[in-house]
């Protein structure tokens, strides 16, 4: 077998990226949002990369010609392991992390499903599924074709998986589950969002009933129902067959933990979701009507929208974590790890939200079908909790990612000022424990941000659409170095920001200012600062807690 170096460098990159974690049934989140269904005629997928320990990077890989023989290097994006090789396309398309040169998109969340039916002898695990399907497809549709074919040949090796799938002019959720070994492959779902709907799964399977029929907007493996029924799993009408139940059954942690998730974004946009509190609060297993794959929105979403989506802690609902002595004194919406906790025999848990302080990288993808690929295309990107972040835009057909978004010589553990993921955590876990006080500075640098580069889009998008008629290439260099620029400056106020806030707020206290500069006194020293102490609310919390322990005699 022959293999070119461009094979080797692209198995080192895929290794290196380890383009996505593994994770519990509490991981990532992805939102979609169909073309009619935004005010600006876009599509969008998510996604929120969550796992503790993870090194988020965004990698650039170039489009290729193979020859006949060349073989593709497989490893394992979740635990670096070999797995074996596979024949190479004769083409293969730019990716720029989970969006390609044609504009075609793939995110995921893991939802796991039956334990039994993860298949240990398969060659293509989830990661490099998206990889190979990113780099060998033109629309979502072949993108799906590319994915369900790989692995009737090669064999699944991951869990249950809902994958993101979207291009220019149609957004899918397609769902699959190994076969544990029994047979080769494995048995899937694909189901098309309608134009003017918005989605969400959240690492619990979502498709539940499908029409077989309706070949335009369902797609599935031939046995995917008599493979349920062959394992025990089903046995009733086909027209009752539920994905969902059959492979990933409900328990509390996939209704509390992923669906309440979907849930809580469905209601900032949907009327009347109070109607399936009970499906996801975790305590009606079985007994609570399921939600829709699939809503119309009240109003259409703009990619402000979706940003802030993606930043969701449950404000203001039932689930809501900013509410209670678990916020601690400074109403943080986070709360430290494990999810699940014992105490005096018992067992507990924390809420787990669409946000979380546990994201590697967040992305919201855009997609547009009135546009040349090259224009139409971006991966809006950060890298930590999307609350913690301003989106930089990232375009598909740029031929390198910001150096900051993937720095040679950084790592999960080794530190770099020239890395986002490194300084963008700095700040975060400076604004973790103070939440209160920090965040306020945080969220008008990130909106100062995010701000500009939505108002400069119109502008610097006009400005490539002419290039591009003149020249693609040169349009593509304008729009590479642009995403650099966007980049680059964002690292360069958040750096300005982590400075601020130490000084600001250095030893639990507040250096007064005004216009922006620290006051001084007549003799050139800072003023002295502001102890502000508990607010009220924690300080009930201390006297109900201890009583008169610490009241002055």
């Amino acid at each position: 077998m022959t293999r070119t170096i461009l094979h080797h460098l692209a198995a080192a990159l895929l290794a290196v990226v380890g383009l996505l974690p593994a994770l519990p049934a509490s991981g990532c989140t992805s939102i979609l949002v169909g073309k009619k269904a935004s005010a600006c005629g876009s599509a969008f997928i998510t996604y929120n990369q969550d796992d503790y320990g993870m090194y988020g990077r965004l990698i650039y890989l170039p489009a290729a010609r193979h020859a006949k023989g060349d073989m593709r290097r497989i490893v394992n994006g979740d635990n670096n392991h070999f797995m074996g090789f596979i024949p190479e396309a004769e083409q293969t398309y730019a990716v720029m992390g989970y969006i390609n040169e044609h504009q075609v998109a793939i995110t995921e969340t893991t939802f796991g499903g039956r334990e039994e039916l993860h298949d240990t002898t398969g060659i293509i695990d989830y990661t490099s599924l998206i990889t190979l399907a990113l780099q060998r497809s033109r629309t979502a549709r072949e993108a799906i074709s590319v994915m369900t074919t790989l692995v009737q040949q090669h064999g699944y090796a991951s869990e249950g998986e809902s994958f993101s799938i979207a291009d220019p002019n149609e957004v899918w959720i397609l769902e699959m589950i190994g076969k544990g070994g029994h047979e080769r492959g494995a048995v899937w779902v694909a189901v098309r969002i309608p134009d003017d709907c918005i989605a969400c799964h959240a690492n619990q399977s979502r498709i539940h009933r499908f029409d077989r029929k309706d070949k335009q907007n369902v797609l599935c493996s031939r046995d995917v129902i008599s493979f349920a029924r062959k394992q025990g799993y089903f046995s009733g009408r086909d027209e009752d067959f539920s994905f969902a139940d059959a492979y990933a059954p409900a328990d509390f942690s996939g209704m509390r933990f992923c669906e309440a998730r979907v849930w809580s974004f469905y209601n900032k946009w949907v009327d009347g979701m109070d109607k399936y509190l009970d499906y996801v609060d975790g305590r009606h297993i079985g007994q609570a009507e399921p939600m829709p794959l699939y809503f119309r929105a009240r109003t259409k979403l703009t990619l402000a929208d979706v940003m802030e989506s993606m930043r969701d802690h449950y404000e203001g609902t039932p689930f809501d974590v900013t509410t209670d002595c678990g916020a601690g004194p400074y109403q943080a919406p986070y709360r430290p790890t494990p999810l699940t906790w014992e105490y005096e025999g018992r067992r507990y848990f924390n809420e787990r939200p669409i946000s979380t302080q546990q994201t590697a990288a967040t992305m919201v993808i855009q997609v547009r079908p009135n546009m040349p690929n090259a224009v139409g295309g971006i991966i809006w990107f950060g890298n930590d909790d999307p609350n913690m972040v301003p989106f930089t835009p990232i375009y598909c057909s740029a031929t390198a990612a910001p150096v900051c978004y993937d720095t040679p010589d950084a790592s999960d553990v080794k530190f770099s000022w020239q890395s986002a993921f490194w300084v963008q955590n700095w700040v975060a876990n400076m604004t973790y424990p103070r939440y209160s006080q920090l965040f306020p500075s945080l969220r008008q640098a990130r909106a100062e941000l995010e701000q500009g580069y939505l108002a400069a889009q119109h502008n610097v998008e006009e400005h490539a659409l002419k290039l591009y008629q003149q020249s693609p290439d040169e349009a593509i260099r304008f729009l590479t170095h642009y995403s650099s620029d966007c980049a680059n400056r964002m690292m360069q106020r958040w750096t300005a920001l982590g400075q601020y806030l130490i000084v600001k707020y250095n030893d639990q206290v507040v250096r007064p200012e005004k216009d922006g500069r620290f006051l001084l006194t007549p003799d050139s020293l800072g003023q002295r600062p502001v102890r502000p102490g508990f607010n009220d609310a924690y300080k009930r919390t201390i006297i109900r807690e201890t009583g008169n322990k610490y009241l002055m005699p």
